[in-house]
């Protein structure tokens, strides 16, 4: 017996397809901070001492956003410390669920003329959550660092113009429950420290890869249209 395959059952089956591909991207995210740190993210200040401040609005007196209005981004600084501080000032992303390829970009700068060294670490956990320890120099469960910016703490060696940075995650065993984390670490930071200014953090966005099932559904929608233009030249 001959298989027909009528226009709304190909329809259908795009409908599934582009419905798929769109479920695979559902751990996708861009933020551009118009409202300071959103809802969901996470602010842990472990600095000691411990000082006036923690992630905030970004100032335009210091610099403007990298897009949007001038004060759509988020910022540290020295006053997240007190005196001479250890600065420890984390920024934690909700938990979502990653896989190996997803991968994290953002655009992070300090101020234009800059006396005193910055450092950002981008780091993970494969569980997800918030613990971050209790101490100036605990990382909890977020163990796996992905990209440290300036790790020698030169004057120089932070950007002083908006500049992106992409990490991408890999070594997983599956999907996995986790959480990205921005963290602001600056050893003798602080007011009266020699080190740590100002940083500030845009437009930080996340490109989740598809699902194994978005490949399977792909692939067997293709070769159903196939088989129908098949069916139908045999008619023809």
């Amino acid at each position: 017996m001959a298989v027909s395959f009528k226009p709304a059952l190909i329809s259908t089956l795009f409908l599934a397809m582009t419905l798929s591909v769109g479920a695979a991207s559902a751990n996708a995210l861009n933020e551009n901070f118009d409202g300071g740190v959103p809802s969901g993210w996470t602010a842990v200040n472990n600095s000691v001492p411990l000082g006036t401040t923690s992630w905030f609005q970004g100032s335009p007196a210091v610099f403007s956003s990298q897009q949007g209005a001038a004060n759509s981004y988020v910022a540290a600084n020295f006053n997240n410390g007190a005196g001479i501080s250890t600065i420890s000032d984390w920024l934690i992303l909700p938990t979502s669920t990653y896989r190996n390829g997803d991968t994290l970009s953002f655009y992070t700068r300090t101020v234009d003329e800059p006396n005193y060294a910055d450092r950002l670490e981008v780091r993970f956990s494969n569980v997800g959550g918030t613990n971050v320890g209790s101490t100036a120099t605990s990382v909890g469960t977020f163990s796996s660092l992905l990209l440290s910016v300036n790790p020698d703490l030169d004057v120089d060696g932070y950007p002083n113009a908006w500049t992106q940075y992409s990490v991408t995650l890999s070594g997983l065993s599956g999907a996995t429950n986790g959480a990205f984390a921005f963290h602001y670490t600056v050893p003798s930071g602080g007011p009266s420290g020699d080190n740590s200014d100002y940083i500030g953090i845009d437009t930080v966005s996340i490109s989740a890869v598809p699902e194994p099932s978005t490949y399977l559904m792909l692939g067997a929608g293709l070769g159903l249209v196939g088989l129908a233009r098949q069916r139908k030249a045999k008619a023809a």
